[in-house]
């Protein structure tokens, strides 16, 4: 079994993200081999909420040049995690 904080990355904070805040929706970068349920696990247990439902994308990596080399990004997976109305928020910036 994976540990749950392998397979939540990081939480991406954008502006697009911080609007859907307000209806309890989170997005996170996840690894790139994990499922719905395993995400679901993962965020009740790194953070004691309830989730509703997941949403999950794959992003393909952009073409990117430096000079005359050119290479790809690489791939990732994003979740965008529903929290049920009785959960409490997710605390992203306390220290700030």
């Amino acid at each position: 079994m994976k540990d749950p904080r392998d397979i939540i990355k990081r939480p991406i904070i954008t502006e697009q993200s911080a609007d859907i805040m307000e209806q309890k929706k989170y997005t996170f970068e996840v690894d790139a081999d994990s499922n719905k349920t395993e995400i679901k696990e993962a965020i009740q247990t790194i953070f004691d909420v309830k989730v509703e439902k997941v949403n999950t994308m794959n992003t393909k990596g952009k073409f990117k040049r430096m000079g005359r080399y050119g290479g790809y990004r690489s791939d990732s997976k994003k979740a965008i995690v529903t929290l049920t109305e009785d959960s409490q928020d997710l605390e992203f910036f306390e220290g700030a």
